[in-house]
């Protein structure tokens, strides 16, 4: 059975129990291999502050919420294509490195043939993961939807149904969408609002996105995502930028 070590990662705690524990359980012989499990009931360790240090997640949790949340979505429309996993094989690659991608993706073929009970599993990370990790969540999750150059009107429904599982605000839902859509008005959507906005509710949209949104929030689930996140951040001051500029903003 394959290893497992570098996808997952160090900080298995909440995924070893509950829906995703069972989900798991196919891997867990080669999973806990040169893994550090984290409970966090029973560590000091808090690599990000939040305003409740006990739920944050570890990156295996991270992983591998990703890992089952992807296939629940590729699944989405009822198959899933060859090509569509080259093209998600290609969009791990290029985020988490070759080692990590072959890993992923034969949990990810394993996974395909599971039942995934996606609102008991996104209970579970709603109820174990910071805010900031769920957001990042959902930004690789758009991210692997248009790996092929488009995200089904089938793939939308589902990411908004695991958006709303997971505690994550419309608002921030539609910011995410905006980002994988170029137009008018994405720029608008991805701070969060309309092209009737003020000046100074448009700064004000500004700052909120980028104190929500800062790489440094996720910088525990390791450099990979530390980076996903920083993509994320530059595209909300590139977008505020374009707005600046069409409305000759200082």
């Amino acid at each position: 059975m394959a290893k497992y070590g570098k996808w997952i990662g160090a900080g298995l705690g909440f995924a070893l129990g509950g829906p995703l524990g069972a989900l798991l359980g196919m891997f867990i012989g080669s999973a806990l291999d040169n893994v550090q499990i984290i409970n966090p009931a029973q560590s000091d360790y808090n690599p990000y502050k939040h305003e409740n240090p006990s739920i944050y997640g570890g990156r295996g949790d991270f992983m591998f919420s990703l890992t089952v949340l992807a296939t629940a979505v590729m699944k989405a429309d009822g198959r899933i294509m060859r090509s569509e996993l080259n093209f998600v094989k290609e969009f791990l690659k290029r985020n988490f490195g070759l080692e990590s991608t072959r890993e992923a993706m034969s949990m990810l073929k394993e996974l395909c043939n599971r039942e995934i009970p996606l609102e008991k599993v996104c209970n579970q990370i709603r109820d174990n993961m910071d805010g900031p990790s769920r957001t990042q969540l959902l930004y690789f999750l758009f991210g692997i939807a248009k790996a092929d150059g488009n995200v089904s009107s089938s793939e939308i429904r589902i990411l908004e149904q695991i958006s709303n599982m997971l505690g994550i605000s419309n608002s921030t839902f539609v910011s995410i969408k905006s980002m994988y859509y170029d137009d008018f008005e994405s720029a608008y959507r991805i701070l969060g609002i309309t092209s009737t906005a003020t000046e100074e509710e448009i700064k004000k949209a500004y700052r909120k996105m980028a104190v929500e949104n800062h790489p440094d929030k996720v910088g525990h689930l390791g450099e990979d995502v530390r980076k996903a996140a920083e993509e994320k951040f530059t595209q909300i001051n590139v977008a505020y930028e374009k707005i600046k500029k069409q409305r000759g903003m200082n």
